[in-house]
């Protein structure tokens, strides 16, 4: 263990009134930190609700905004790259050489709202940003800013079969804890995970609210399954363009941008650039670690027989009736 720990793993930052807050909302063992908290149904670590509660106060959304949407560890650096790509093919063009995606980490370009332009008392200004304004979010629909969820800002939810959600997350927050504290046991955190405990969980409320909005307001919020995109990418891509009203056209498709945008944004091309194997975060954490696998499946290689029972059981009493069903292969 380092005597000195990384700003993301720093718990005395907080505000008093934050402190104060925190005295009063349930908590449990936290995934990363001490501790986990409920603010409004769902489960955040202390330093992420200051930039939650500063985004709902705060963020005035435009029409024209397109926000990222998902629950962490379902693919979220891959559709941020694919989104910064397909929207921005005017002005950075797929196959010029310096192209941002080469030289900067989709994270830094499709910026996350709570986790970086509201955190620790920050105050964004959104005067430099092009239109649209490319974020991103891990909130739940409810606890959206009513900006938000009443403008015409569009809303692309992206979700991952639950299996390998968790094994994502457990490897993200125990390699975020290496060198610097004890990593935690996969039976515990299966254990919360289940429990609806995990970060911005429960995951199936997470789904299941965003799922169901979509159905009800499909031009507002595209719902899309990291394992589709995974298997059928052209396809789901062109769904992507066709939902943000920026439509590839047939000469874009034959001098091969298509395959492009999906070359440069594949999870082998962005794992190996320079920037996301050397880089890493003002707060600490490197880049490289949002590069794990990128495979459906890789729950195989942990799951017991009893695990996978366990699961089963919550996510069919959960999502029954939804209509909506996961891909685990």
């Amino acid at each position: 263990m380092t005597t000195s720990s990384p700003k993301y793993l720093q718990e005395d930052n907080l505000s008093e009134e934050c402190k104060k807050f925190l005295s009063i909302l349930p908590k449990d063992k936290g995934w990363v930190g001490s501790y986990i908290y409920n603010y409004q149904g769902f489960w955040t670590p202390p330093r992420f609700l200051q930039g939650v509660i500063a985004f709902q106060q705060q963020f005035q959304a435009e029409d024209s905004d397109i926000i990222l949407v998902t629950t962490p560890k379902s693919g979220t650096t891959w559709l941020k790259s694919l989104l910064f790509a397909l929207v921005n093919r005017v002005k950075h063009p797929i196959f010029e050489p310096n192209h941002p995606l080469l030289v900067i980490n989709p994270h830094v370009l499709v910026p996350f709202l709570e986790h970086e332009l509201y955190i620790d008392g920050r105050v964004p200004d959104f005067s430099t940003f092009t239109s649209p304004k490319l974020l991103a979010t891990h909130v739940p629909f409810a606890s959206l800013p009513k900006s938000v969820q009443h403008s015409k800002t569009k809303l692309v939810y992206l979700c991952r079969n639950p299996r390998d959600t968790f094994i994502s997350m457990w490897h993200f927050t125990n390699n975020l804890l290496l060198h610097h504290n004890d990593t935690n046991s996969i039976e515990e955190m299966f254990d919360l995970f289940c429990e609806g405990v995990s970060l911005y969980g429960p995951f199936w409320n997470h789904v299941l609210d965003y799922w169901e909005k979509s159905i009800e307001n499909p031009t507002k919020i595209l719902f899309l399954m990291y394992e589709e995109i995974k298997k059928k990418p052209k396809v789901q891509l062109k769904r992507l363009a066709e939902f943000l009203e920026c439509l590839i056209s047939p000469e874009e498709e034959n001098s091969g941008v298509v395959d492009e945008i999906l070359k440069m944004c594949s999870f082998e091309n962005l794992r190996n650039l320079e920037v996301n194997t050397n880089g890493k975060f003002s707060t600490g954490e490197e880049y490289n670690l949002f590069f794990r696998k990128g495979e459906i499946g890789d729950w195989k290689n942990y799951f017991t027989t009893k695990m996978s029972d366990k699961l089963n059981h919550t996510i069919e009493e959960k999502f029954q009736g939804s209509g909506l069903k996961f891909s685990y292969v």
